[in-house]
């Protein structure tokens, strides 16, 4: 052993003398850094992978740069790396620690290891590079990726790169930005962009993704600058260049286009009027069976002496006394739920309030009258006699396909606690409350939930940004549908209050064998509150079913959608910024906009005449009998836009075309499942053979939430002016309630008639039997 020690040190000597002075240096430095480097104690899989050439091409060979630190070691800069998720570290002049996946730049090995030759500042038995140098160690595969440059191949869909091009000059090109601190790429930038309509992209500064629209560059006064103005590699694909600090490697979409906008002009773009001044700014609308609409207000709101509650009688409207009869609730109906009941006097049902015993509270009021002549009946409410289980403020509710009423979430009281249960009304034996973790989850941005009976009996509901179906008995989950998509830039943009979106269900046509469409529009997010510019439809019951997004000509919060007797919508109201509250949204959205899915995706929005009433937080919409649309309310109190007391109608193009209205004639208005119902009718420009027919159902209308909306075309046939309406087949196709009747005569439809379908299986006829509530029987 001895002697071959002495062997090995002698052919050294001899091999040293052989050399210069500086070789020997050079050699036994070499050995001395190689001993240092393998006393390092490496996490498990990591290995020394050499010295390497940083800066040469114009920036650093690994991605991710960790703080300085004057007490680094290999072992350190490893673990710092490991725990940023990176797979290579690199050690550089003793303080200085960088990250990645990749060697990037076409970062290659230096001439010698010896290169590599400052201590770490934490240990001076390690190596930790040097000047422009790199002590590189790395996990697995080790991977040096040329110097990138722009991606013009290989783009997704039909983008087109454009050039480098200036950003920030006079603001951001681009108004939606996108920070992919690991993954930007013009895969996902551009991906992204066109999956939420916009056909311009930019990427910028290595980890920064905007969106926007062709015209954006000219309007920002942008500019093509040199090639070698833009830089940065990508922060998602090192091969590939992402701008540089405000310069924009700019794409456009060059295929077929992503939206096509319809603008309506003259009458084909309807129109807002006035229709009378108001004494109440209403939170809540509902039209009833008595050809009146209801008015309900928050205490605190409007005129000191107002009475809470009003009937708006449109047969009087020239004659503003006799418009508006005065009406009572007892307890804050603020940011209640409302429905019609199927029962046979089409009551109204109020549910919940604000605060202490309005939370509780169950309001009903039996529409009594006819137009033209005022009605005696009032508001009826005794919380000692009818109350809910819980107290909820921002409830919702539906009428199930049994007849029965489902009270959904809210909280308890004035930014009390949440509520995240669901009851019945009536209250079954035992009061039956069922809690739901994803609504306490979810909290506060689930409230008004929206709902919806599935042609399986089912129950479909919406709340925040997510979706599920839930069995109608105990209401244990069977589906969670994807994500809802949200903002371009924003996945946790919510739908639901306080980032109030509008729901509403999409057509449903006889035989009804078709999947159930939901459409959802409009909505906001946190923080800086731009709101959602889409709408978004599915068909939950269908398998792997998904969302589809199509962009919206604006942003709108607090938006309010009226559906029409021809299944198209009218999307109305709300805010471009903001989320629903007092005080708390800017820049009204004074423009409407309808939405046909007749037509194909993308070119389904036609833009619509303006109004010059701002219509923000507590404003509604409903569709009248003549086929108009009243628009009341805005209570923003936000010391620019006022209460709003005068209620408007917008008339959609049929009620300016000067056609003559259908007619028609009908005496049986009860009607059960599947029967068939005989009416007359009277066309004026069109036959049977052109004609159609609409169900439309009862709906309340507040915080953008229509509760009871539904519309149905039925199969009918016609000999002569006689035509046989087939009721739709059963209450899961069509829960039990009242619906308005419509004829429509090509484009044009005819008064509606009030016709009640599905009877009360539930008898709420016969519901509350107390002392202070008069019932009408079943």
């Amino acid at each position: 052993m001895v002697f071959a020690m002495y062997q090995s040190t002698l052919s050294l000597f001899v091999f040293l003398l052989s050399l210069t002075f500086s070789d020997a240096h050079s050699v036994i430095r070499r050995e001395i850094l190689t001993e240092r480097a393998s006393k390092v104690v490496l996490p498990a899989g990591w290995t020394s992978r050499g010295c390497y050439i940083d800066n040469a091409n114009g920036g650093r060979i690994l991605s991710n740069t960790q703080p300085n630190n004057n007490n680094l070691t290999v072992e350190s800069c490893i673990n710092a790396c490991i725990d940023a998720g990176y797979s290579v570290a690199g050690m550089e002049y003793s303080t200085q620690c960088f990250c990645g996946n990749q060697i990037i730049l076409g970062g290659a090995p230096a001439a010698s290891a010896s290169d590599c030759s400052s201590t770490c500042g934490g240990n001076s038995g390690e190596i930790c590079g040097g000047g422009n140098r790199m002590s590189i160690y790395a996990t697995g595969t080790l991977t040096v990726v040329q110097p990138p440059a722009t991606q013009t191949t290989n783009l997704p869909g039909s983008w087109t790169y454009q050039g480098c091009y200036t950003d920030n000059t006079n603001g951001r090109v681009f108004p939606y930005q996108l920070i992919l601190a690991n993954n930007n790429s013009a895969q996902n930038c551009l991906s992204q962009c066109s999956t939420f309509g916009f056909n311009a992209g930019g990427l910028e500064y290595g980890e920064e993704c905007y969106c926007g629209d062709i015209v954006d560059i000219a309007a920002a006064g942008s500019t093509k600058q040199p090639e070698t103005d833009c830089s940065t590699v990508c922060s998602g694909n090192a091969s590939y260049i992402c701008g540089a600090g405000n310069r924009l490697s700019y794409y456009a979409w060059t295929g077929t286009p992503l939206y096509t906008w319809n603008v309506g002009t003259g009458n084909g773009a309807g129109a807002y009027q006035f229709l009378i001044g108001g004494v109440v700014v209403p939170l809540i609308t509902t039209p009833m069976i008595n050809g009146k609409v209801t008015f309900l207000e928050k205490h605190g709101t409007g005129v000191p002496n107002a009475t809470g509650a009003y009937e708006l009688d449109l047969a009087q409207i020239n004659n503003f006394t006799g418009a508006w009869r005065p009406m009572h609730v007892q307890t804050d109906v603020f940011c209640s739920a409302g429905l019609v009941l199927p029962d046979k006097a089409g009551r109204q049902i109020n549910i919940g309030g604000w605060s202490g015993t309005s939370t509780f509270g169950i309001r009903l009021y039996w529409p009594d009258g006819s137009p033209g002549v005022w009605g005696k009946n009032d508001w009826q409410e005794n919380e000692n006699e009818l109350a809910l289980q819980f107290g909820r403020w921002y409830p919702s509710a539906m009428i199930l396909s049994n007849g029965s009423i489902l009270v959904v979430g809210g909280e308890n009281g004035s930014n009390g606690p949440p509520v995240p249960s669901l009851e019945i009304l009536p209250k079954p034996a035992g009061g039956t409350v069922v809690t739901e973790a994803f609504l306490q989850q979810t909290d506060p941005y689930n409230l008004y939930p929206f709902l919806a009976v599935l042609p399986s009996g089912n129950v479909f509901i919406a709340y925040y940004n997510q979706a599920r179906i839930l069995e109608p008995v105990g209401f244990t989950t069977l589906k969670t549908l994807p994500q809802i998509p949200g903002s371009v830039n924003n996945p946790g943009s919510g739908r639901t209050y306080p980032f109030e979106g509008t729901m509403v269900l999409l057509p449903q046509y006889a035989p009804y064998t078709a999947p159930l469409g939901v459409l959802i529009c409009g909505g906001s997010n946190a923080g800086a509150a731009i709101a959602v510019d889409n709408c978004v439809s599915t068909q939950p019951e269908v398998a792997n079913s998904q969302w589809v997004i199509e962009r919206m000509p604006s942003q709108r919060v607090m938006t309010c959608i009226s559906t029409l007797p021809d299944g198209t919508y009218l999307i109305l109201n709300g805010a471009h910024q903001g989320v629903a509250g007092f005080g708390l949204a800017t820049s009204p959205n004074l423009n409407a906009i309808l939405y046909d899915p007749s037509k194909p995706v993308n070119s389904r929005f036609t833009i619509m005449a303006n109004t010059t009433v701002a219509r923000l937080y507590h404003s509604e919409s409903v569709l009248l009998q003549d086929g108009r649309v009243l628009v009341s309310g805005s209570d923003p109190q936000d010391g620019t836009h006022p209460e709003e007391y005068r209620v408007e109608v917008f008339l959609p193009p049929y009620a300016l075309s000067g056609l003559k209205k259908p007619s028609y004639t009908i005496t049986n208005k009860d009607w059960t499942y599947g029967q068939s119902v005989t009416i007359t009718v009277s066309l004026f420009q069109g036959t049977t053979s052109g004609m159609r027919i609409s169900l439309l159902g009862a709906e309340s209308s507040t915080h953008g939430n229509s509760m009871g909306q539904r519309i149905l075309f039925p199969a009918f046939s016609c000999a002569g002016t006689t035509c046989t309406i087939t009721a739709p087949p059963n209450a899961h196709v069509c829960p039990p309630g009242w619906f308005q009747l419509w004829v429509l005569d090509g484009p044009t439809p005819s008064m509606s008639t009030w016709v009640r379908i599905g009877g009360d299986p539930a008898e709420l006829g016969n519901w509350p039997n107390f002392p202070d509530f008069n019932i009408p029987g079943v």
